[in-house]
């Protein structure tokens, strides 16, 4: 028996706990990340990339594993179905981060000064969502152990609560700071204003997986 075979037998989110630390590695490069381009400070980003690409690469081969060893054949107390699905948005999470860690290499590009703090708090927003549903998966995982009892089981619907609430305001800040982003069409180039979209998109993204996780979760919780 492999080593998640015997944390399946424990908890059926054992597993993906391992495989979330591996991704919140890589959510907790994306500010260093840009605050290396802040700071123009290109030699430094380019070894923090590194380690995004590199801890993305071990989350990949983590969950692969888990879906390998998902049990078949001995009885879960939630559907394989979920198990995978919730494993897919932890990964999504993780390939965001790499995504943007391609995006913020493509050229040498400079955070405009009249958005840089902005850019920053956005940057803010989206990791808490993040963090949020990393307490979540936490959540349930406790939950799961006591089998389910009620009072785990709202603790952890108040939590999703709590990411859906983060996330929406990741989504005015993202709408603020895209405003700002287009008001300096006279100052920057056309070019670097889409790819600023583009990056600030993707941060968007990293949330939106973040929730989507929360709400597979109430979807799970809420079925049984």
């Amino acid at each position: 028996m492999n080593k998640f075979a015997a944390m399946f037998r424990k908890s059926p989110f054992e597993p993906l706990h391992v495989h979330v630390e591996k991704v919140m590695e890589c959510v907790g490069l994306v500010r260093p990340m840009f605050e290396a381009v802040r700071d123009v400070k290109y030699a430094d980003l380019e070894n923090i990339t590194k380690n995004v690409f590199k801890a993305e690469h071990e989350a990949d081969i983590i969950k692969d594993e888990i879906r390998q060893t998902i049990p078949k054949t001995f009885y879960l107390p939630v559907l394989r179905g979920d198990l995978l699905g919730h494993l897919k948005l932890q990964d999504d999470m993780a390939d965001s981060a790499e995504d943007l860690a391609y995006l913020l290499t493509i050229k040498k590009i400079v955070l405009p000064k009249a958005i840089s703090e902005l850019a920053m708090k956005y940057v803010d927003t989206v990791i808490r969502v993040c963090e949020l549903a990393n307490k979540l998966t936490e959540q349930v995982r406790v939950a799961a152990e006591d089998g389910f009892e009620p009072n785990s089981v709202e603790r952890a619907l108040e939590l999703i609560k709590t990411v859906e609430k983060a996330e929406w305001e990741s989504d005015r800040c993202n709408y603020k700071l895209s405003q700002a982003l287009f008001t300096l069409e006279n100052e920057i180039s056309a070019v670097d204003i889409m790819l600023w979209f583009k990056i600030f998109g993707e941060l968007g993204s990293l949330a939106n997986s973040a929730e989507s996780l929360a709400d597979r979760v109430r979807r799970m919780l809420t079925s049984r």
